[in-house]
């Protein structure tokens, strides 16, 4: 392993033993819970520092004052409110989905200021615990989605979760599991603009990548001093692609830690891990595009980290890799990641 692995190798031992045995998130402060497929409880580390729903922003800028500074090696937990932060609720009708005011989508929990960050450096965030809230919805908005121009009037679910129901009834016949995650997580830009959480962007953003669940680590490219971090819009369930416009929205509880990593391998954009796979993340505004770069960016990790001359590392990502359209509903913007299976690399 080289300097990024050996940074975090204690933890990621854990994570991969903890992963390995499927471990799941507990229950929600709220009483739902969502655990990860044939998964035991495992019970997260105690928080250190605590932030509400009320501690949120919803652009990206490095002008945006923290809301808390912590050391490396923190633990934070957090609460988010659902995308419309609040605009909807329980019982919302189409009526209320076409007065949402997209000023407010998006609201994140943060930013968080952690001491030593530096530009350059790498901040790994573990996500130890993401418990689901006691409601939650889904929408078709007019004007915004993958098939926008077919789909063009709105269409509103909405659900009551209760204590320990891991799944959502779609139709009497159809049944979703719930696999929470962050659809949203970054670090701060290098900019004083705000700009829109809407698409994703090399310090993260709305990647709504559904693999970034509990037991998962995922690595930033840090561009500010203290790199600002936040997170939120989270999603109860979603598929690959996000293609209606969105998951299964609902407000949530996340346990994270947050180490700042230096002297490692440098990252463009986010990258991360789960007990099975090593992950790359690309952003662009086609797929083909982001395919590319995740592709390239897969050959860096393979030379870089596992000495893979480049030849190498291109057949590899053919014979092994995997190719996941994390999002396309943010059209021209989509995010392309790629899986590398742990076991092929004898980890």
């Amino acid at each position: 392993m080289t300097d990024l692995h050996s940074a975090t190798g204690h933890r990621l031992v854990f994570l991969s033993l903890c992963l390995a045995a499927a471990c799941s998130s507990p229950q929600a402060e709220s009483g739902s819970t969502a655990a990860a497929e044939g998964s035991a409880p495992s019970a997260p580390p105690e928080p250190q520092y605590r932030l509400g729903r009320e501690q949120t922003h919803s652009r990206f800028s490095a002008a945006i004052p923290p809301v808390l500074r912590v050391p490396s090696g923190a633990i934070i937990e957090v609460l988010t409110e659902e995308a419309t932060d609040a605009q909807l609720g329980p019982e919302a009708t189409v009526d209320d989905l076409l007065n949402v005011s997209f000023d407010a989508v998006h609201p994140l929990t943060g930013p968080v200021y952690v001491e030593g960050a530096e530009p350059g450096d790498v901040l790994a965030v573990t996500l130890h615990d993401i418990a689901i809230g006691d409601w939650a919805w889904a929408a078709i908005v007019p004007g915004f989605g993958f098939l926008a121009d077919e789909f063009t009037e709105p269409y509103l679910k909405t659900w009551r979760l209760a204590e320990g129901q891991d799944a959502i009834r779609f139709s009497d016949r159809i049944r979703i599991p719930l696999r929470p995650f962050a659809g949203v997580m970054g670090v701060a830009p290098p900019t004083d603009s705000m700009l829109s959480t809407i698409p994703p962007r090399a310090n993260g953003g709305n990647m709504d990548n559904r693999h970034m669940t509990a037991g998962t680590t995922v690595y930033f490219p840090v561009f500010v001093e203290g790199a600002l971090f936040s997170i939120g819009d989270t999603h109860a369930a979603q598929g690959d692609g996000e293609v209606s416009g969105t998951a299964i929205e609902a407000p949530m509880r996340i346990v994270y830690e947050i180490e700042v990593l230096k002297g490692g391998r440098a990252i463009p954009e986010p990258e991360y891990e789960t007990g099975a796979d090593y992950a790359v993340t690309a952003f662009a505004t086609t797929i083909d595009e982001a395919a590319r770069k995740a592709t390239g960016y897969m050959i860096d990790y393979l030379v870089g980290e596992h000495g893979l001359s480049r030849e190498e590392a291109y057949m590899l990502c053919s014979l092994a890799g995997d190719l996941k359209i994390a999002e396309v509903v943010d059209a021209p913007h989509v995010l392309v990641a790629m899986h590398m299976p742990k076991a092929v690399l004898g980890l």
